[in-house]
This record gives structure tokens, sequence and C-alpha cells, in this order.
């Protein structure tokens, strides 16, 4: 398969490239490394992106920004880049490659658990989260050519070690891979995949 992986720098996306890179023709893609680059804010980006990698099996992003704050204090341009980035830019890889997907391809999106487990300052992460979530079930309705799914990862373990915090209540970047890794090879379609499922 022909595989072109968003955000394939970061800690979900290495994981992920490491369980499909053997056997498959991987194409990494990020904002600033990678075989191609893309910037999910900018729609000529992400043209560039399609334009320059061609016909596909399977895209699947594990990128996107949106940003923590407190509802009082988080400003119009948090919202802003949360809805442009994480958003409509995953949107995007929709509407704009749909014209490369080879038939019976796939399209994987990521959310996260913050669209139904909300916490305090997840206001715009939860919002965007919960909308990824909503129109890829929307739109699996009227796209029949390629599957389309969203992986919710919960908080992963290395992220949280990072952080300081307790890593007891999180998930290794390894086993969240494994949802995605599901959503590539099997048949759902229109499904918000919850990657605790899958381990």
């Amino acid at each position: 398969m022909k595989i072109l992986l968003i955000g394939a720098s970061g800690t979900i996306g290495k994981a992920v490239a490491n369980r499909l890179g053997e056997g498959h023709e991987l194409i990494r893609a990020g904002f600033s490394d990678g075989d191609v680059k893309v910037d999910l804010g900018s729609i000529e980006s992400i043209k560039s992106m399609f334009t320059e990698v061609g016909h596909l099996d399977a895209v699947i992003s594990t990128a996107g920004v949106a940003n923590f704050g407190a509802f009082d204090q988080l400003p119009d341009d948090e919202y802003q880049l949360a809805l442009s980035n994480k958003l409509m830019g995953q949107v995007n890889l929709i509407r704009l490659g749909r014209g490369y997907m080879n038939q019976g391809g796939s399209i994987t999106l990521t959310s996260g658990v913050l669209s139904r487990e909300p916490m305090q300052g997840s206001v715009a992460v939860s919002m965007v989260n919960g909308a990824l979530e909503s129109f890829v079930k929307a739109a699996a309705i009227e796209l029949n050519n390629f599957r389309l799914n969203v992986v919710s990862p919960v908080f992963v373990k290395e992220t949280m070690a990072m952080m300081g915090m307790d890593t007891s209540s999180g998930l290794s970047a390894d086993d969240t891979a494994k949802a995605y890794v599901s959503a590539v090879m099997g048949t759902a379609h229109g499904m918000t995949l919850d990657a605790p499922d899958y381990v």
C-alpha cells in the first residue's frame, strides 16, 4: 500500500510509522520535516502536498494544533487556531485528498478523548475533537469510494511522562498506533475508533 502519514515525526506518528512502515510505501509528511512538507492551516499547502505525492491507498493524519486554556482567558486567536488547523486542516485532507484516493482506500483522522471526557482548560480542544468525530460520521454517508474514520487517542504515556504527569491512566504510543492500523487495514467506515479498544 502507498500510505501518506501526516504528523510522522510526532510521538503517535512515529509509532504508527513503526507499525506500518514495513511492507508498505510510507510517505512521511510534516510541518518542518519529512518526505513532503505540509501546513494543515493552509489549503494551498495541502493541495501542493497531494499534487506532489499523487494517488494513494491510505492517508493518516496524526497532526493538528489546538491549545489548552481556561474558558475566561482563551483569546479569539486560540479558538481560530484550533478551528483552522486541527479541525479544518484535517477536514481539508478529505475535501482536497478525495480525488487522489485509490478505490477502496482509506483516510484516517485524529480527534481525542477530550471530545467526550472534557477537563478544565480543554474547551477549544474538546470543541474541535467533537466536531471531527461528527464530521467523519456524516461525511462517510456520502463518500463511498474510500473509507473514512477518526481515531480518538487517550493521553499518551510518553507525553505524560515528559510533562511530569502520572502515566497510569495513559496508553503507550505503540498501543495507540494499533487503532490506526485497524483503521487502515480493517473495514470500518464513518467510525470513531477509541484507541484503548484496540490494545
